[in-house]
Formats: structure tokens, C-alpha cells, sequence
């Protein structure tokens, strides 16, 4: 597959995500997280499995079982408590910290400081994710904030995880797993802190059709077949077109000011985040080029 191909799908799931906080906050019902983030997962991983039944149980399910927490179930009630108590641009703009939670990882793996220029563009992706801040009012939710922070972390660490164990499986069943063990984490803690819920309204209905089958069942089949094949750095850093997304939608749809600072920030992270696909782009160049060069009639 073409790498700037699969770089540009991968894209895409981010960008579905960071849609996820204008669908929160005007169309779902309200004090509802742990719902939001179970009709959005469960249903979509049954589904998937469904498709993909032949495939059996999966081997190595431990780790399975893992990934699915850090990857859907501890990261997406945490993205909706987020969703729910800050504005949509900074509820994702921790996100920021990502890549550098890989490099550290990396790090501890090979017992190696990550290359300079890494670090050096986190950093100031870091940087243009902080003047975002400036088109919001007033002090953050704390209890949002933590949740922020938490669930950038469990992410990270569930795409590191992801990227370095390489299940064999295929990507629809993989993502089916994830996204079924990560629903059903969820079940237990909607049912004791928010069932029972008024009936939804259409629109609740439309939000959550929305959110199952855009920002979970496409969203991650595409996300997971990147992690498969591009750099943990890269693929983190793709996620950072999610707050820009969510602040982009805040301005375009909802009116939300947008500050030159905050402008000045979103072409800051874009620029850092195309940068930091560069030794994906490459390294994928290379090994093709190795690879005809290495084949007979070549």
C-alpha cells in the first residue's frame, strides 16, 4: 500500500474523533459519559466480530485483553467525562503529549535518548497545542482536565503496546476485539452511575448512530491498520488532528472565538505534525526500494 496512502486514511480517524465533542455537546443527553462511550464501542466491535467469525478465538487473548482497556474502554470513558466538562479544543489538546509519551517509551525499550529532532518537534507540537488554550475563558474543570491527561496516557501506551506486540490477527478482528472487551469494561460502570436514562431523542439517536458507526466502527478500523504499519511517533502524532478538528468545528459550527494565537497554534501543530510523518514516509520508500532491488527480473 502507497505510504502517503495509508498516512492519509489513518488521518481520517482523528479527524472523525474530533468530532466527537460537537456530537457530545449538542446532540447526546447530558451527565451521560460512560453511555455515550458504551453505545459508541460495543456495538461496533459486535458487529465487526460478526463479520469476522471465521477468524475464531484469537490467540495471545491476555494481551487482547489489555489493549482493549488502554485502547477503548479506560480511554474512551475518559474522553467523554473530558468531552462533558471542557470546552471542545481543550478537552483534546492533551492529546499533545502523546509523542512524547512514545519517545519515552522508546526510550526505556532501547535504553537509548530518542533522536534530537523528535523530541525537538513533540515539543513544539506541544508548543502549538498550548496556544490553542488561549481561545478559551476562565479556568478548566479540573476533574476534565485529569481526565484528559489520564486518557492520553492510556492511548499512548495502548498504541505502543499495539505496535510492538503485533498480534496475528487481522485488522477487522483485532479492532472487533478491542472495541467488544473495551464496551463491555464500560457496561458495569454505566449501568451503576447513570442507568436509568430518559429515552433518548432522535437527535440522541442520530448522535449515537453517528459516533458508533463513524467515530468507532470506520474510525478505528483505519487507525489500527496504521498502527499496524507506520511508526508508533507518527501514528500519535496524526492524533493530533483531532483537537484541531474540534476547534475547527467550535469556530466554523458552534461560533466559538478563535484567537490569532489560537490560529497561530493550529498551523504550528500542522506543521509538526506533517514533519514528524517524514521518517515513516521514508523509511516505507526505502524497504520498497530494497525489496525490488533485491527481487529477481528488478
Amino acid at each position: 500500500m502507497n505510504a502517503l496512502f495509508l498516512t492519509a486514511t489513518t488521518a481520517l480517524a482523528p479527524m472523525l474523533w474530533g468530532s466527537t465533542y460537537l456530537v457530545t455537546t449538542q446532540y447526546l443527553p447530558e451527565n451521560a459519559p460512560f453511555t455515550a462511550a458504551l453505545i459508541r464501542t460495543l456495538p461496533a466491535g459486535l458487529i465487526l466480530l460478526l463479520w469476522h467469525i471465521r477468524d475464531g478465538w484469537p490467540p495471545r487473548f491476555l494481551q487482547l485483553v489489555l489493549l482493549g482497556a488502554l485502547n477503548i474502554g479506560v480511554f474512551q470513558a475518559l474522553l467523554f467525562v473530558a468531552a462533558y466538562r471542557l470546552p471542545g479544543g481543550l478537552a483534546a489538546i492533551v492529546g499533545a503529549l502523546q509523542p512524547l509519551i512514545i519517545l519515552g517509551l522508546n526510550s526505556l525499550t532501547l535504553r537509548r535518548l530518542p533522536p534530537r529532532h523528535l523530541l525537538f518537534l513533540a515539543a513544539l507540537a506541544l508548543i502549538g497545542m498550548t496556544l490553542m488554550i488561549g481561545m478559551t475563558e476562565g479556568l478548566p474543570d479540573p476533574l476534565g482536565l485529569a481526565a484528559a491527561f489520564a486518557g492520553t496516557a492510556s492511548m499512548a501506551t495502548g498504541v505502543w503496546l499495539t505496535r510492538r506486540w503485533q498480534l496475528p490477527l487481522s485488522t477487522g478482528t483485532l479492532t472487533g476485539w478491542q472495541l467488544t472487551l473495551g464496551g463491555l469494561m464500560l457496561l458495569p460502570f454505566a449501568g451503576w452511575a447513570e442507568w436509568p436514562m430518559p429515552w433518548p431523542t432522535p437527535s440522541a439517536w442520530a448522535g449515537y448512530a453517528y459516533l458508533t458507526f463513524g467515530g468507532a466502527l470506520v474510525a478505528y478500523l483505519l487507525w489500527f491498520r496504521g498502527v499496524h504499519r507506520l511508526p508508533s511517533v507518527a501514528v500519535v502524532a496524526l492524533g493530533l488532528l483531532s483537537p484541531i478538528t474540534a476547534t475547527a468545528l467550535g469556530w466554523g459550527v458552534l461560533g466559538q472565538a478563535l484567537s490569532p494565537s489560537a490560529l497561530s497554534g493550529m498551523v504550528l501543530t500542522l506543521f509538526c505534525v506533517v514533519l514528524l510523518q517524514t521518517p515513516g514516509l521514508i523509511g516505507r520508500r526505502r524497504r520498497i526500494k530494497q525489496h525490488m532491488t533485491r527481487t529477481p527480473g528488478h
